[in-house]
């Protein structure tokens, strides 16, 4: 089915650090978009840039084509969609619903049932690129659902995104967002580790970066996160916080299947170190300080 852009309202609901971006770039591409989130003045500068402002997600829900979710964790998404004044109490038949937060896969299939039963369309379709892919529309999108109500949805996520790839049925979006969880966790502590010993050896971390980021030990956050560190730049284009849940719902996921990743574990127990030390709203480039403070208490000790 083809959608005309100008005539399909969007409604977006979660206007966070990569949220925001995601609905701007629906709006700068001609669509019309609606939005709500919890606190009204998240969404002030998109208000101001031509987004409509609902005052609840009924109202929301009730004049949109298409609604997008992009919320904090699976206990949001699920407030969000069954709650009581939710998508689903307001949504009419032939919606499409893309659920692009980092959630449960269980979940995501409970959503596409509960969508089926009010002639709903849904997808979930967690991504990755963080703030700057967020920012520059190149963000990787990973879908579960049905590959007509993909092909359907492939303009909007085509604004959003350069990657799309469609993993299979409802959940599978959600258990690829694993997958690079997974992989980034542990990856995370090898950038951290090199950039400390490249200081520790008396190197300059910028050359060092430079020579290893197109060689074999070259990822997306050692190239992007790398330099964040380097420069003690810890803003968020992802938050500790939200690296947590997403860890938990790793774990909780591995273990249904029987799975034991320890590289997972010993990941989530540095980013809850790392947060108990007040670091929840810093990105996830802030697990350095960590090793900062233990090469300090080596050196000191």
């Amino acid at each position: 089915m083809e959608f005309i852009k100008e005539e399909t309202v969007i409604g977006f609901i979660g206007t966070g650090v990569m949220g925001t971006s995601m609905a701007r770039n629906l709006l700068k591409a001609g669509y019309p978009v609606h939005v709500y989130t919890r606190t009204k003045k998240k969404a002030e500068e998109l208000i101001q840039e031509g987004c409509i402002w609902r005052n609840s997600i009924s109202q929301l829900a009730g004049s949109a084509k298409v609604i997008i979710t992009m919320v904090g964790d699976p206990t949001d998404v699920k407030e969000v969609y069954f709650g009581e004044f939710g998508i689903f109490q307001s949504t009419s038949p032939g919606t499409y619903l893309i659920d692009m937060s980092s959630s449960s896969p269980m979940l995501a299939k409970e959503i596409h049932q509960e969508a089926l039963q009010y002639n709903l369309f849904a997808l979930d379709a967690p991504v990755s690129g963080g703030d700057i892919g967020a920012r520059d529309g190149k963000l990787a999108i990973m879908v579960g659902g049905d590959r007509s109500v993909f092909e359907a949805m492939r303009p909007i996520f085509s604004v959003l995104g350069e990657n799309l790839v469609l993993q299979g049925e409802a959940g599978a979006g959600q258990h690829t967002k694993i997958c690079n969880q997974v992989a980034a966790a542990s990856t995370m502590i090898g950038v951290c580790e090199a950039l400390v010993y490249a200081e520790k050896a008396g190197l300059d971390q910028t050359a060092v970066l430079k020579s290893i980021e197109t060689g074999a030990a070259g990822s997306w956050s050692l190239s992007n996160l790398g330099p964040k560190m380097i420069a003690g730049n810890f803003e968020p284009g992802f938050f500790v916080k939200h690296f947590i849940k997403d860890m938990l719902i790793a774990l909780e996921s591995a273990k249904e299947m029987g799975l034991n990743t320890p590289g997972l574990e010993l990941a989530k127990n540095m980013y809850v170190e790392l947060s108990k030390s007040g670091e929840d709203t810093s990105g996830t480039q802030a697990l350095i300080k960590l090793y900062k403070i233990n090469v300090e208490r080596v050196t000191n000790s």
